[in-house]
């Protein structure tokens, strides 16, 4: 594990930065943690990234699953470490609380056909497959105890129910409704939810979380019959994949090695253990499928190991054999 160790502290600085905080437990006050952060806020892919959400909200949301949307690039920014006080980032923080709907959540353009039960004009609105995503963005930049984002946290914790959080849409959007039964579990907005929901003690403890998190281990362990809302977890869903945009092995493993009280169900360990068989004779891991917005980064191939994906799946494994 050193020899791995010693190899992702030569891969790019916001790996580097990450290695030495998450995985060698490095002070943030560590001559060796500042600069590879000093490094990382210099880095060209990095910037450019932060340039680009000054334009936040960018387009108007077609799908959510596209990697280029700009809630996503935020989240990976965040994922590194980005905050708020970073250079850049506060118009972005900026831009997006000024999109704050009456319910709480925050809001991003969109344009939903009369045929699917919208207006056919743009308008703000959210969904449960983006709002909470922009919540934990927020939250990472700084903002977790800020009234206006906790008030989108509690809006949105209630409208679970017993089998997780179901496809649910502001009213901006009508009756618009995703591909599955109303009674159903939407398995990405109950991972989001999961996401958000891991930042705080309170909300972790949660019965909503203890329900979302029940509810992903039942698809995995039921998924050749269940497939709420087309979302399958069978070949496609195991390949690994980075960064975490879509509903797939790592991401909801990254996101239930959160949650100490799942930790040892069978469900999770045999998740667990389709990662554990994928890494290379030195531990390294290798993209299995990638995200064609993310090509000029180093996880944009599939030919020689990621030292991002490495780092997120030596982290997942780390966590998950965690007492806390």
């Amino acid at each position: 594990m050193d020899s791995v160790y010693e190899w992702l502290l030569t891969g790019p600085a916001w790996v580097e930065y990450r290695t030495r905080v998450d995985l060698l437990r490095e002070p943030d006050t560590s001559p060796d943690v500042i600069a590879s952060r000093r490094k990382m806020l210099e880095d060209p892919l990095v910037t450019s990234l932060i340039a680009e959400l000054a334009s936040w909200p960018g387009h108007v949301l077609n799908s959510h699953k596209s990697a280029s949307q700009q809630f996503h690039k935020l989240n990976f920014l965040v994922e590194v470490g980005i905050t708020a006080a970073d250079k850049g980032m506060q118009p972005v923080v900026d831009k997006i609380l000024a999109h704050q709907s009456e319910e709480g959540p925050f809001q991003l353009p969109m344009q939903i056909s009369e045929h699917y039960g919208g207006s056919g004009e743009e308008t703000g609105a959210w969904a449960l497959c983006d709002a909470p995503l922009i919540l934990y963005a927020l939250s990472k930049l700084g903002y977790g105890d800020d009234p206006r984002v906790r008030k989108g946290i509690d809006y949105l914790i209630p409208l679970c129910r017993e089998n997780g959080w179901p496809c649910t849409v502001s009213r901006e959007l009508g009756k618009f409704h995703g591909p599955g039964r109303k009674d159903d579990p939407c398995p990405y907005a109950s991972l989001a939810m999961l996401k958000l929901l891991s930042l705080d003690s309170r909300d972790r403890t949660s019965k909503e979380a203890k329900y979302g998190a029940a509810t992903l281990l039942n698809l995995w362990e039921r998924r050749k019959e269940l497939h709420p809302y087309m979302f399958y977890m069978g070949t496609d869903f195991s390949k690994l994949k980075v960064p975490l945009v879509w509903y797939d092995l790592l991401h909801v493993l990254e996101v239930i090695t959160n949650y100490p009280d799942f930790r040892n169900d069978p469900r999770l360990e045999s998740m667990l253990d389709v990662l554990k068989s994928k890494p290379d004779l030195l531990g390294r891991y290798t993209l299995e499928s990638v995200w064609a917005a993310w090509k000029n980064w180093e996880f944009g191939q599939k030919k020689v190991p990621s030292f991002w994906l490495t780092f997120m799946a030596i982290k997942i494994i780390n966590r998950s054999t965690m007492n806390d």
